[in-house]
Formats: C-alpha cells, structure tokens, sequence
C-alpha cells in the first residue's frame, strides 16, 4: 500500500459531491485491486514452482477463479492460468 501514490488522484479536485464520492471510491478499489493482484501473482508463483503441492495449486485456482469473478482478471486469462498448473502436475 505504500507504492500507492494517493496524491495522484488529487490533482483533479471534483467540486460535486457525488464526484467527490466517486473519486474516494475509486481510490479505495485501486488500493484494493493492487493488494489481490499482488496476492494473485505470488500464489501462481508459488503454484509454478517445483516443489508446490496439490493444495498450493488449488488455493491459485480458487483465487483465479475468484479475480476472474470479481473482474480483476479476464476469465480467459484465469483459463490459461489454470490450465498451465492442471499440465504442471
């Protein structure tokens, strides 16, 4: 959460409300996708590694499958992923 620069978004101060609503909204998502992408890459890498077991890549699968519900990751990229650890057994 460090990385996130909140300063960027203020250089364009709504002056309605409902921008202004809109804007911390969209801020508090931007934290939110970063954290679960972050989350994401670090369990499909752990899932790619030699030593992974059947658990670790279940538990990529199941947060592929949620990202791509939630819209964080297409769901053929979610496909392709899964498909790539289902041939790595």
């Amino acid at each position: 959460m460090a990385r996130f620069d909140r300063n960027l978004w203020r250089k364009f101060v709504p002056n309605l409300a409902s921008s202004k609503k809109h804007q911390r909204k969209s801020e508090a998502a931007a934290i939110r996708n970063r954290a679960q992408r972050a989350e994401l890459r670090t369990a499909l890498k752990k899932a790619k590694s030699t030593e992974a077991t059947d658990d670790v890549r279940l538990a990529a699968t199941r947060l592929l499958d949620r990202a791509a519900r939630k819209g964080l990751i297409h769901q053929n990229t979610a496909a392709r992923h899964k498909s790539k650890l289902a041939r790595a057994k």
